[in-house]
Order: C-alpha cells, then structure tokens, then sequence
C-alpha cells in the first residue's frame, strides 16, 4: 500500500520528570518490535479517546502510576515502514499520592538526565520527541 493510503496511528508518549530534573525511560521487551531499544513511556491512543487521557491511561497500565500533563509537546508524523504513527508527546511529573513507577510491561526503567538520553539506544520516533523537549526546556515557575 503506498504511503499517503495509510492513515496514521495515533500514539501517545510521556517525558516523565522527577523533581530532580531527570526524565524517565523505559526498554522494551526484547520479543516485542523494537525489542530492546528505550522509549518513552505511552502508547496507542484507542478510538474516541483524547491523547491526553491516553496518556494517562498507557501510564497505568504500563508503570502504575498517575500523571498530571504540564505541558504538550509539538505533535509529529513518523514512518515505521510498516505504520505512520502520529506521535503526540507530553511532559508530566507524577501525580501527589501516586506510586512509584514499576516496570509492568517493560524489561527496565531509568531515570536519565536530559544530557544522558544521547548515551541511550532509544526508538526512532522517540529522537524527535528528545528535539521537541530540549527545544522547549521547563520554565522556572512551579518548583522547577
């Protein structure tokens, strides 16, 4: 099917931030696509659902935990040959009272600096999502 017949999947994903500036980056399992390689944390976006309450909903399910979104990110396409995804990307601190994030559905977690994602094999559409974020860093109000 040539490129401009395929509509493109809505995914969402998190630059989840602590209070110390770091962001958080999960592996994927080794038998899923893109095995092995980090990510962002997020997913599908399911039909009739905004992407923020996607978000929110993935990062339940994925890590256990609660979100509150601080700010959106620039949406963006991205080709994976066999699927364009719509990438709509958020950044978010956890939410007062919620758990610790736990590696539910991926191999590992890690908290990373803004300077060491570089360091990381991370998934082709989550590149942009690095350009996007350091473009637009966190302002100096709310405690950060």
């Amino acid at each position: 099917m040539p490129p401009s017949d395929r509509a493109p999947v809505p995914v969402v994903c998190a630059v989840l931030e602590d209070t110390a500036g770091r962001i958080l980056i999960a592996q994927r399992p080794a038998h899923k696509h893109l095995g092995l390689l980090w990510e962002f944390p997020g997913g599908k976006v399911d039909p009739g659902e905004t992407p923020a309450a996607a978000l929110v909903r993935e990062l339940t399910e994925e890590l256990g935990c609660t979100v509150t979104i601080t700010r959106t990110l620039e949406p963006f396409l991205h080709d994976y040959t066999r699927v364009i995804i719509e990438m709509f990307p958020f950044v978010c601190h956890l939410a007062p009272g919620s758990p610790a994030p736990a590696a539910l559905e991926h191999l590992a977690l890690r908290w990373v600096t803004p300077r060491e994602l570089s360091s990381f094999d991370l998934a082709p559409a989550d590149w942009p999502v690095v350009a996007r974020y350091r473009a637009d860093p966190p302002t100096a109000c709310c405690g950060h």
